[in-house]
């Protein structure tokens, strides 16, 4: 009996010590219609609208996963549910190897995915080095009172934003970080409190609503942006609103925080925030099999990575931290930073110079990363008691750059958000002779925003849709040399409601079997696209 025992502590013993983290895949969502039926169950107005201004219609993705499978896979013993996705259809799962490959058995996952890839049969960023350790028009002129944080923002071309009033009013910046101690009491945030910037917050981490908790590595990162004392620190985006989400465990290394993160920023889409700023990034994990190889670096295949790609698909901008490996045997950008669209920020030193610890590229599929450069050595920046600070890494160059954005997006608001990238890539100083250490290199936003505002589209000579409202029919001109096109419209729950070919003799088509409300149309041919809105009266 003694043996029995011993052999079942034993048994209990190893799968105590042998939790495995994976990703479960689920195969539908049931109750799609409904959602798509009544968009506000799922996303606030301001994010529809921010669908709507870009005409992005709503999909698959939007919808939550179904939680009565979450239920079935809670109830099963030894197992713990960590974090969901929508936008991947998908849970995060911890506990036994055996037992997690048991949910294969419901019929509703299409695939299970375990962290250490050894067990699929088909590094941090050094959390970004944990750089807690390191750490041009015509307006009214407004001069701040950088103080010592001046450069950082004049590298960039911004103080000229600044004085034009573009500051980052009207648009939202969410911060997906490990902490923000400090933000609620210390003076450099004073003025986003009198202000009602700092919109709300969550701990994923923790599931708790304290988001002024953890470590103060956010907090810094927000200051970089958002923080103001006079003649000390002025933030790149000082009249933005904010969200502040820990979504990084500080006291560990687990891929969890990747899902924690994909959670985090659908949440934000379902507020409608505008920009995303993560100085997090992800490489290395305290069980090495869990760690990513470089070839994993293609902006497909991480988990995060590809939720950052959505992200961009929803009309959001995400800026990420290129990271802190560039002196390492390891030296290339970690995820999220390698995807596509994701604007990965590398550092320079006050002179404009590419510090040693910057990561660089390219990604493993080839394609040119960093994308852009700004300050990140000897930055000007707050701590958690307000003392005015300075630190090192591209955990700050990143902020920097987004509450830049934010001033750009202000000032072209009609811009999209991948024409906001645009914007900033073709503004910056190596352009036209990109580099894996420099990316494109160091943007001028006072040009970009000088590009913005001399941006044509087609013309009204060349494509114009009229009457716009309608009421019962549409009438489509082309572009000179076009001949015909397919015209597909969608409702704003991204149903295609109407599709049709039309050609220059034959350009009208009839919207009397719509009701009453807002679509997206696409106009599109082989040499030809062209998307918007049309209201139906």
């Amino acid at each position: 009996m003694i043996k029995i025992y011993l052999l079942l502590f034993l048994f209990i013993s190893s799968v105590g010590f042998s939790q495995e983290d994976a990703w479960v895949y689920f195969n539908a969502k049931p109750n799609s219609q409904s959602y798509l039926s009544s968009p506000l169950k799922m996303l606030s107005q301001r994010a529809l609208d921010r669908r709507i201004n870009q005409n992005l219609v709503l999909d698959f993705k939007d919808v939550p996963v179904e939680s009565t499978y979450i239920s079935q896979v809670k109830a099963v013993a030894g197992i713990t549910v960590m974090a969901k996705s929508k936008w991947l259809n998908a849970i995060h799962v911890r506990g036994a190897q055996g037992i997690i490959n048991s949910l294969k058995t419901f019929p509703f996952v299409s695939k299970v995915d375990f962290a250490d890839k050894s067990l699929n049969l088909t590094g941090k960023i050094a959390k970004l080095s944990k750089i807690k350790k390191v750490a041009k028009n015509k307006k009214t002129k407004i001069d701040y009172a950088y103080g010592t944080s001046a450069n950082q923002i004049q590298m960039l071309n911004g103080q000229v934003l600044h004085q034009q009033n573009y500051t980052g009013s009207g648009k939202i910046i969410a911060v997906l970080d490990a902490g923000f101690l400090g933000v609620n009491t210390a003076q450099p945030f004073q003025r986003l409190r009198d202000n009602n910037r700092i919109l709300g917050g969550y701990n994923f981490v923790l599931r708790s609503p304290d988001f002024y908790t953890g470590a103060s590595h956010g907090t810094s990162v927000l200051s970089a942006m958002g923080g103001y004392k006079e003649n000390s620190l002025v933030g790149t985006a000082p009249d933005a609103s904010y969200y502040l989400f820990i979504t990084e465990d500080d006291t560990s290394e687990n891929p969890v925080e990747e899902s924690l993160w994909v959670e985090a920023a659908e949440k934000v889409d379902s507020l409608g925030v505008d920009i995303i700023n993560t100085s997090l990034g992800y490489f290395e994990y305290d069980k090495s099999t869990y760690s990513h190889t470089y070839s994993e670096m293609n902006g497909v295949t991480t988990f995060i990575s590809r939720g950052a790609e959505i992200a961009f698909s929803r009309g959001m901008i995400v800026v990420a931290s290129a990271g802190n490996s560039g002196g390492t045997a390891d030296p290339h950008v970690g995820v999220p930073a390698d995807a596509v669209s994701v604007i990965a920020v590398g550092a320079v030193n006050s002179t404009e110079v590419l510090t040693s610890f910057s990561s660089v590229g390219p990604s493993s599929d080839g394609r040119i990363k960093p994308d852009v450069m700004a300050q990140g050595q000897s930055d000007v920046l707050s701590d958690a008691f307000g003392n005015i600070i300075a630190a090192n890494g591209t955990s700050f160059s990143s902020p920097i750059m987004a509450g830049m954005i934010a001033c750009l997006w202000q000032a072209n608001p009609n811009k999209t958000n991948s024409e906001i990238r645009q914007l900033v890539l073709k503004s910056a100083d190596r352009f036209a002779t990109p580099n894996n250490q420099y990316g494109y290199g160091i943007p001028d936003f006072n040009l970009a925003v000088s590009n913005g505002l001399s941006l044509n589209t087609f013309s009204k000579d060349d494509f114009i849709i009229y009457p716009n409202p309608a009421i019962d029919f549409i009438t489509i001109s082309l572009p000179v040399g076009l001949d015909r096109a397919m015209v597909s419209i969608y409702s704003i729950s991204g149903q295609k409601v109407l599709d049709k070919e039309i050609t220059i003799e034959s350009a009208s088509i009839s919207l009397k079997a719509l009701s009453k409300g807002i679509y997206i149309y696409k106009v599109e041919s082989k040499s030809f696209y062209k998307s918007g809105k049309i209201i139906k009266q």
